[in-house]
């Protein structure tokens, strides 16, 4: 005999058909055909060797062997069916993980985070501001916003802001060297960098600045210290617009300039494709798309 297991379908169809002592009412538990049930318990019968009804006329019966599968499989798939509303309930219950670039939840997450809270008051989330490439498919988190150019293999992604490149320093600095009215007065200005000198560089080439010098001043691994720094008056930053806008809207930061450069890069949603739509997922995604184009009006 082999160990192999008989159909599931198969078994669910006499199961039910057991308990009903009917095929009718069986499929229609099911939401099958009547004819689907039958032919379901005929294939069992048939990879068993064993007849498990006896068809009567108008009348359903076990046989001696069905009546000693049936209670067995009925215990079976309540032992399923209480599995998976446990499982239900701490999915439902735990919280959802979110790995995040730290200057994007710094700049931009944390700082709307109380409206979530304020719309799902029963639902945690654990934070986790990283650099690194969460892997989605080993169970690391449940979702991760990414910045990227939108290819994302295996996942499911939904885009949430575009971004572009601008200067911005703070009103101090302006009131302490003087106004920039034209690039080439970024010259006597002390640049800041995020990650490395190359988006000075196009912007500077945008508008055609080739007098200032843009691979001097200080560099930022990170675009949050970045956006700081400014904010300090420590020098005129390269920032993304995403993660300037705030302090932008406070005052804590200006735009000297109003030429924008745009990028190909955005930030994403990502989540595997079979868990897009469990209940704790699809809140925080309707959410986070509603404050994106909040964002983007």
């Amino acid at each position: 005999m082999s160990d192999r297991l008989p159909p599931l379908n198969a078994l669910r169809a006499f199961e039910c058909a057991a308990r009903h002592l009917s095929f009718t009412r069986a499929a229609q538990e099911l939401h099958v055909t009547q004819a689907a049930v039958s032919h379901q318990v005929k294939a069992l019968e048939d990879y068993l060797g064993i007849r498990l009804f006896r068809r009567l006329n108008r009348a359903l019966r076990l046989t001696d062997e069905g009546q000693v599968y049936a209670p067995a499989l009925k215990e079976a798939f309540q032992q399923i069916r209480a599995a998976t509303r446990r499982l239900r309930a701490q999915e439902a219950t735990s919280p959802l993980t979110v790995s995040v670039l730290p200057s994007f939840a710094a700049r931009w997450l944390v700082p709307r985070l109380g409206r979530y809270r304020l719309r799902h008051p029963e639902a945690d989330l654990l934070i986790d501001p990283t650099p690194r490439l969460a892997d989605l498919a080993q169970g690391e988190v449940d979702v991760a916003i990414r910045y990227g150019r939108g290819r994302y293999p295996g996942l499911t992604s939904w885009r949430l802001l575009g971004e572009d490149l601008f200067p911005v320093c703070s009103p101090a600095l302006l009131d302490a060297s003087g106004p920039l009215d034209r690039p080439r007065d970024l010259a006597r200005v002390h640049l800041l960098h995020d990650d490395d000198h190359s988006d000075w560089r196009a912007w500077l080439d945008a508008v055609g600045s080739p007098e200032v010098n843009p691979g001097r001043g200080t560099v930022f691994t990170d675009s949050s210290m970045l956006v700081q720094a400014a904010i300090d008056g420590q020098g005129v930053a390269m920032a993304r617009g995403v993660l300037a806008d705030d302090a932008l809207r406070q005052g804590l930061l200006v735009r000297p300039f109003a030429q924008s450069l745009p990028t190909e890069f955005a930030y994403y949603l990502v989540c595997l494709p079979e868990r897009a739509e469990q209940p704790k997922i699809a809140r925080f995604r309707e959410w986070l798309l509603e404050e994106a184009a909040g964002e983007s009006a």
